[in-house]
């Protein structure tokens, strides 16, 4: 039997071209190891996205990867570039760059002009000959350098194809070299790669024609089937040029930026003499002895690794935003240590906290720490110009997102694919909800959906992770232009970079800091003035009293409040992490609280463990403990704790955890701990994979959550005022934030043109609800009339049609023209007008006032609440026949006893763990009702569930303590009698 020829594929597209490739960058990788190539070429379309996960799999596999890219000129030739060095790879993104930025996002644009910048570079050229006029400009181009590729996919001419390239290849002197246009892993995809065609089309695949493949050789074939298409010189061509390609994505080196250290200063000193100036500010009266320990020891550790850049250029950030009065707060690996208490990144003062620098910056990890940076969100964008500026579009870009098809994405553009009715469509998309996972393959179709669920299928922008270099970033990653105007995003997204140990700054917006800082405003305040550790603060915490906290707001959360009772910081940072997937799955949750009330011992089966484990009573709640538990009692270096870290981070998409199951059990039991010990902690780190929070992170939250807390404690109506005014954000409605407030003595006034500002203000104590809540009033027309007052009647209000029927719609005109229909009659005939059709004032009708149904429908319409009764006081008469309990009633009933309850759907919520259960909040005049409806019942009733805005709910009454859910047997849909009603819910944030 002959052997195999060896081969290199040099032509290979995988899913990152958009709607071409038919298969991940991995499974490519994984199938040429297979077939025993000897190199893969990932060689994407004006794209190195999918660079980095080809890499990481071609070194798990043991295969040479080749990264490259192909690209069609204006004029119609069509190249494929392939690097060969650092320089080379530097050439080539360097084009993608220009290609990508010169056009809108989503396309590019290149010339030959701009390919013969490539020329002395060492970038190797494959032509994919379509016509032979191109042959004498690449050879004088790229001499030594140029090939004309031959490939070959069982077509009718194929010998005579043949036959031409090798003409043209000896005209030329162009060497051929064999190449496969590979599109897909494996033949069976190829019904995908047909469907992808027609969803790029935008037609369905009956009308594609000639733009589908006639047969399905483009996928990765056996080296016996090339053998027997290609001469085997072609083949042995692939090897010569393979040979030459040496570059792999290690040999790049991060070059932090230079410019923020002053003439006659290293980056060590000048981060030692800012720390040092900030300490001082800090601590007036003296440094602390273990502050001082502390910081020597950190900048010691960031000197050695040298890591003062990145610290450094956060500070940059941090310093333009507060002196620009834009409130920010520092979290991540590293923000809770002293240097970044010093440097102002965070206000956590490190005395509170008990953590070690070396969980967060570590020689063997040799990695830049983790430094995320929230920003006020209606501001961010002021902070994100000023990063362009300062290090312009050449060395700054944001990291990208890969947007990726989920259930209902799959299954709409699979269906019109294949041709089915939009209404079928429709139907089927609306069937799924957010959480479902597979799409059960019971047809074509929705098999077919299930492939293409996880493909990418554009790149948008990260929330706000910039990569910052010292030259140039496109020779380090391409870079494209974003949807947004004035943004570019590089085409590797925060996953990659870490994968390569590039530095990312993350500017992330939080929207709880723009209602901070207005409302400490309000108040005359800044947060270091906010007294610490206030007991009125934590009682109203542990009641569970948190409509519109920060954090601490949602039903889970509700319900811990009141069972683990936070009585100082460090309890708030516990809360904040405890209620997430991962210490739920992990099953710490339970003998937490248990050991916090003393109902069980808490016990250590070692000091080493006692020391790890003492803070949170011997149950590992953080990840960081997770990771010194590995440490201390599976002897893991810490590199290994590292990548356990890691490998936890991505536990859900690839499984990859069992890993370190043997080396973690192994490494107890040899060190004296039971296998039970060994198993109980395998179990935890499997539910950290579902998700654990960091306690670094999670102490940066506390304190968000603390000085929230106060001012809702102490400044209800501030605080209830900057959340309006900072709307979009957190889980509740204006109309529930202003319910909440009012139950806790707040005066709330309506909207006034001749009182109101544009934003909420405080009037002598009162809320004034702002011009900003009227539905259609633009902001401009708002701020103009709030700059104008007062005003003597609606003729002076200087408005166009549509601002004056909002202004009417909202009851704003009242103090000039009385109730609704009297300010609509006085809006349709105030109309901005020239001077000489100003019409004369007129005596108003007698219009009846409205009745008070409808004025509440229409408070609902066009502020999204009502300062007047709840909707259901209209309705108790209708809901008591209905034996319908309010949510005060519902609040003494016995635990154990069932209830049937109505009421407006608020919310509806659905924690990311295994159980499925899904939270949903009523509303009506008396209070909030909890509702937990479990998975099953979900499914079965599924559009009551989705549907109603008037839910009733038969079940099952849960109390623990002060805690009362309703746990659903059944649900009713009673929004008919709401008639007309708009009241919206927040679902599902």
């Amino acid at each position: 039997m002959a052997c195999l020829p060896d081969y290199a594929e040099l032509h290979c597209l995988s899913n990152f071209s958009f709607l071409r490739g038919a298969s991940h960058a991995e499974e490519l990788v994984e199938r040429a190891a297979a077939l025993g190539y000897s190199a893969l070429a990932i060689t994407d379309e004006c794209s190195l996205a999918g660079a980095v996960r080809a890499h990481q799999a071609a070194k798990e596999k043991g295969l040479k990867l080749i990264l490259g890219t192909e690209i069609r000129l204006q004029d119609g030739m069509k190249l494929v570039l392939l690097a060969t060095d650092r320089r080379s790879y530097g050439a080539i993104s360097s084009l993608i760059t220009l290609g990508r930025r010169r056009s809108k996002k989503g396309s590019y644009s290149l010339s030959r002009t701009d390919v013969e910048a490539l020329s002395g570079k060492e970038v190797l050229v494959l032509w994919i000959a379509e016509d032979f006029g191109h042959a004498e400009w690449l050879a004088k181009a790229f001499p030594g350098n140029a090939w004309i590729a031959a490939e070959l996919h069982c077509g009718p001419n194929d010998r005579a194809r043949l036959d031409s390239l090798q003409e043209l290849s000896r005209r030329s002197g162009l060497p051929l070299a064999a190449a496969g246009d590979v599109h897909m892993h494996l033949r069976s995809r190829r019904r995908l790669q047909d469907l992808l065609t027609a969803i790029r089309l935008r037609r369905p695949v009956n009308e594609c024609g000639h733009h589908l493949y006639p047969n399905a050789e483009r996928h990765l074939r056996l080296r016996m089937r090339l053998a027997q298409l290609y001469p085997p010189e072609l083949l042995a061509e692939t090897l010569t040029i393979a040979e030459r390609c040496d570059f792999s994505l290690e040999s790049l080196r991060y070059e932090y930026p230079e410019e923020l250290v002053p003439a006659g200063e290293t980056p060590t000193s000048w981060l030692r003499k800012l720390t040092a100036e900030g300490l001082r500010e800090r601590f007036p009266s003296g440094v602390p002895a273990k502050v001082a320990g502390l910081v020597g020891h950190e900048l010691a550790l960031i000197a050695e690794l040298r890591y003062e850049p990145f610290f450094l250029t956060v500070h940059d950030v941090v310093r333009y935003a507060r002196q620009n009065g834009i409130l920010c707060q520092g979290r991540g690996s590293a923000a809770n240590s002293v240097v970044c208490y010093a440097l102002g990144i965070t206000e956590v003062d490190p005395a509170r906290m008990n953590m070690l620098f070396e969980r967060f910056v570590s020689k063997e990890r040799n990695e830049p720490p983790d430094i995320d940076v929230d920003f006020e969100h209606q501001r961010r964008e002021e902070v994100i110009q000023y990063v362009y500026r300062k290090y312009t579009r050449s060395r700054a870009a944001l990291a990208a997102t890969v947007i990726c098809y989920r259930a209902k994405s799959a299954l709409r553009d699979v269906g019109k694919a294949l041709g089915f009715p939009a209404e079928e469509i429709d139907r089927a998309a609306k069937s799924f909800a957010f959480w479902d996972h597979p799409i059960e393959p019971t047809s074509q179709w929705f098999e077919l959906a299930q492939t293409l669920r996880g493909f990418p299928r554009h790149l948008s922008q990260h929330v706000g992770g910039f990569v910052i270099s010292r030259g140039p970033l496109a020779e380090l990653v391409p870079m494209e232009n974003a949807a947004m105007p004035e943004r570019t995003v590089i085409q590797w997204d925060k996953d990659d970079l870490e994968a390569l140990g590039l530095l990312k700054v993350d500017v992330l917006a939080l929207g709880m800091l723009s209602a901070i800082r207005r409302a400490l405003q309000f108040v005359g305040m800044s947060m270091p003035d906010v007294p610490p550790e206030d007991p009125a603060v934590y009682a109203m915490i542990q009641k569970a009293d948190t409509v519109g906290v920060f954090q601490i707001e949602s039903r889970a959360q509700m319900s811990m409040l009141p069972r683990l009772r936070p009585e100082n910081f460090y309890d708030l940072v516990i809360e904040v992490a405890i209620v997430r997937p991962g210490p739920i799955q992990g099953g710490m949750v339970h003998p937490y609280l248990r050991r916090r009330r003393g109902a069980e011992p808490v016990a250590y089966p070692s000091l080493e463990v006692k020391k790890v484990l003492e803070r949170t009573l011997g149950v590992p709640i953080f990840q960081e403990q997770v990771m010194q538990l590995a440490v201390v009692a599976a002897d893991f270096t810490p590199g290994e704790a590292d990548r356990l870290r890691r490998s936890m981070a991505a536990w859900r998409r690839s499984g990859s955890l069992q890993q370190f199951e043997d080396k973690l059990k192994s490494g107890m039991t040899r060190n004296g701990y039971s296998l039970e010990f060994a198993d109980a902690i395998y179990r935890q780190i499997l539910g950290f994979g579902e998700y654990g929070f960091p306690e670094s992170h999670s102490a940066s939250f506390a304190l968000l959550v603390y000085v929230s807390s106060w001012l809702k404690c102490h400044r209800p109506a501030a605080f209830c005022a900057a959340l309006l005014n900072s709307q979009p954000m957190g889980f509740y409605s204006p109309s529930q934030l202003v319910q909440d407030a009012q139950r806790h003595g707040v005066e709330v006034k309506p909207p006034d043109v001749n009182l109101s500002d544009w934003d909420c203000t405080l009037e002598n104590g009162a809320l004034r609800l702002g011009l900003r809540m009227v539905k259609g009033l633009s902001e401009e027309a708002g701020k103009r009339l709030a700059a104008g007052r007062p005003y003597a009647s609606v003729y002076a209000l200087d408005l166009n049609r549509k601002d004056l029927r909002c202004l009417a719609a909202a009851g704003a005109l009242r103090s000039l023209a009385g109730h609704r229909r009297l300010a609509h009659w006085s809006a349709a005939g105030a109309e901005r007008r020239a001077p000489l059709d100003a019409p004369a004032t007129e005596r108003l009708p007698g219009l009846e006032p409205p009745r008070e149904g409808e004025d509440i429908i229409a408070d609902y319409a066009s502020l999204g609440l009502t300062l007047g009764r709840h909707p259901l006081a209209l309705l108790r008469s209708c809901l008591h026949k209905l034996q319908l309990l309010t949510a005060e009633q519902l609040r003494l009933c016995s635990h154990g006893g069932t209830a049937r309850v109505a009421g407006l759907v608020t919310c509806r919520q659905r924690p990311d763990t295994a159980s499925g259960v899904i939270f949903v909040t009523l509303e009506d005049e008396t209070g909030c009702i909890n509702v937990v409806v479990w998975n099953r019942l979900a499914e079965r009733q599924r559009g009551e569930l989705l549907g109603a805005r008037l839910l009733g709910v038969q079940g099952v009454i849960e109390r623990d303590g002060e805690v009362v859910h309703l746990v659903a047997r059944r649900l009713f849909d009673h929004s008919a009698l709401l008639g007309p009603l708009a009241a919206a819910s927040r679902d599902f944030h």
